[in-house]
């Protein structure tokens, strides 16, 4: 008898065997299966007929290709699954964060911890991150992201790459050194513009103020010299009028003695020496921020602004002296 696999289609005479076969179907083949892969950004399907296992939905999963990462993970908005293909010299954390968001605005938060749970800078390089598995938090749902080991490289090999990365660097520097001090002077100068936009008032009301700070504090030096001049006065005429040097040299001594306590005094107070030009522009600054709280002026504000403002104006002078210099060598060059 023939196996069951081999019955036919209908009931059939076998003449050969003489035996009636009973209808039974062929069983069908299995029908193959098809892998599809949906690239991010054109839906589109290619089939093939390859077996594959099928990976899950919201895994994010890290492969090389032509020696750089892939990272492949499940944009939360549109249900698609997306790679993105990973610089890892050049990139860092928060480059390919911000490439997350810029891909899928669904994205509200996304940021990479440690295995341990310790948040990653956005500084951080990318060929450092995937040495270690991480997490990657999107919108307050954690995956666990495991990278492929990777052979790790010969004190030969780092020495190579190192060089290799030094000199691409000064040969970038070098040819591209005068136009990114332009674009620095230019940056320079819009940042002068504006912080001088922001001074403007700041200072016509700090005018205002030391002008009327000025003239108090001249003010009061005047009357120091009205006080003195009549205290020389009093003890003149007591002396030659009213009373005997014999009688006023004693009162002398002692208002002499008490301007010595006065004089201390004011050290110990204030740890200056009573110099005339201390006293003044110690008394101009009282003046000074007492107008300023009563006009709303903020003088932090301002002495910050001052600063920043400096420190611009000598960026952009060390930036013009380069430029400066390059023009000079490109001069001698033309002449040789």
């Amino acid at each position: 008898m023939l196996p069951r696999g081999l019955w036919p289609w209908r009931a059939r005479l076998l003449p050969t065997l003489g035996i009636w076969g009973p209808a039974r179907p062929w069983p069908l083949p299995p029908p193959p299966q098809v892998l599809y892969v949906k690239l991010c950004g054109n839906v589109k399907y290619y089939q093939s007929h390859h077996y594959s296992t099928v990976v899950p939905p919201d895994e994010i999963t890290v492969n090389y290709r032509h020696g750089l990462p892939l990272v492949t993970l499940t944009l939360p908005s549109r249900k698609e699954r997306c790679q993105f293909v990973v610089k890892p010299m050049l990139s860092t954390v928060g480059s390919f964060l911000q490439d997350l968001q810029n891909e899928d605005k669904g994205i509200k938060t996304a940021a990479i911890f440690t295995a341990d749970g310790n948040k990653i800078s956005a500084s951080t390089l990318m060929d450092i991150l995937l040495m270690n598995d991480f997490k990657l938090v999107i919108n307050k749902i954690a995956y666990d992201v495991q990278c492929p080991k990777r052979e790790k490289p010969s004190n030969e090999h780092t020495a190579e790459m190192e060089h290799m990365k030094s000199l691409a660097h000064r040969l970038f520097t070098i040819l591209h050194l005068e136009e990114s001090q332009k674009k620095r002077e230019h940056h320079l100068l819009e940042k002068i513009d504006h912080l001088k936009e922001q001074l403007q008032p700041l200072e016509e009301v700090k005018a205002g103020i030391a002008a009327h700070s000025e003239a108090k504090t001249s003010g009061l030096l005047w009357a120091g010299l009205a006080l003195l001049s009549i205290q020389g006065g009093a003890l003149a005429w007591l002396t030659w009028w009213v009373y005997s040097w014999d009688i006023m040299e004693p009162v002398t001594y002692f208002i002499t003695f008490a301007n010595s306590m006065v004089f201390f005094a004011y050290f110990l107070v204030t740890r200056q020496d009573y110099t005339y030009s201390a006293v003044k522009s110690r008394q101009f600054l009282q003046f000074f921020h007492k107008k300023s709280k009563q006009q709303h002026f903020d003088v932090e504000q301002y002495n910050k602004l001052k600063e920043d403002l400096a420190k611009a104006k000598e960026s952009l002078k060390q930036v013009r002296h380069s430029l400066y210099l390059q023009m000079q060598v490109e001069e001698l060059n033309e002449k040789n």
